[in-house]
């Protein structure tokens, strides 16, 4: 309990920095001083946070019943505290490394393609299909949704590495999406420490923890909508 207490307060210290310095390039000019200094302070930090995340979700499944005696349904407490957030931590991690990534290598997606990134979609990945497994098995729709949502959300990546041709501007939309897909995951495991003592009665309330996904999904749409490309609009026959 002593290392999980430890583990518990450098998250919330990382997680706190990186939810706070998040909206700074959220809310500020695209591409400008604030937004790449905030945007870098944050997804560092989160990324930071993921791995402590990746800790607590290995120790709640190695020895849960010393973490939170009070806890009675421990296949539940299993699946949501500690594959369903070693899934998260994984995913934070996953998302900023790739947001970072695509505004790096803009030129070119060769870096991307390379076994480092690559390895760090195959963990999502996994972890991802272990976390929809898991909460199929125990009737939990959260965990299957939060499991399809990063499995989407890898696909489309992937398709922007390896697609034969993409938009000069391409790598604008993806970087985006990352890091507030980054955001997603990030609250998302977030509520797990911060709910159980806030409010414990309502911490298996999957309403509440669907919320930054509601959230960063109209986000994301929002922003695909206003920087997609005009569409070109075909002369008529003849003219």
């Amino acid at each position: 309990m002593t290392l999980f207490g430890a583990i518990v307060a450098l998250h919330v210290v990382a997680g706190t920095t990186g939810l706070i310095a998040f909206w700074v390039p959220v809310a500020t000019r695209k591409g400008g001083a604030a937004h790449r200094r905030y945007g870098s302070i944050g997804a560092r930090a989160l990324m930071v946070a993921g791995g402590l995340a990746i800790a607590m979700a290995l120790l709640s499944l190695y020895g849960p019943e010393h973490r939170l005696p009070m806890i009675k349904d421990r296949a539940l407490f299993a699946g949501l505290f500690g594959w369903m957030m070693l899934y998260l931590g994984l995913l934070t991690i996953g998302f900023a490394d790739y947001g970072l990534a695509v505004a790096r290598y803009r030129s070119s997606r060769r870096e991307l393609r390379g076994v480092r990134h690559q390895a760090v979609f195959a963990a999502v990945l996994l972890s991802a299909v272990k976390c929809g497994a898991t909460g199929w098995a125990l009737g939990q729709p959260l965990m299957m949704l939060v499991a399809a949502i990063g499995v989407i959300a890898l696909a489309t990546q992937l398709y922007y590495i390896w697609a034969p041709g993409v938009g000069q501007r391409a790598y604008v939309q993806q970087h985006f999406r990352a890091l507030l897909g980054m955001g997603i995951s990030a609250y998302t495991a977030f509520l797990s420490v911060g709910l159980i003592r806030l409010v414990p009665d309502h911490v298996f309330n999957p309403l509440i923890w669907a919320v930054p996904s509601i959230v960063g999904v109209a986000l994301i749409i929002m922003f695909t909508l206003r920087t997609a490309p005009p569409r070109r609009v075909s002369a008529a026959p003849g003219r």
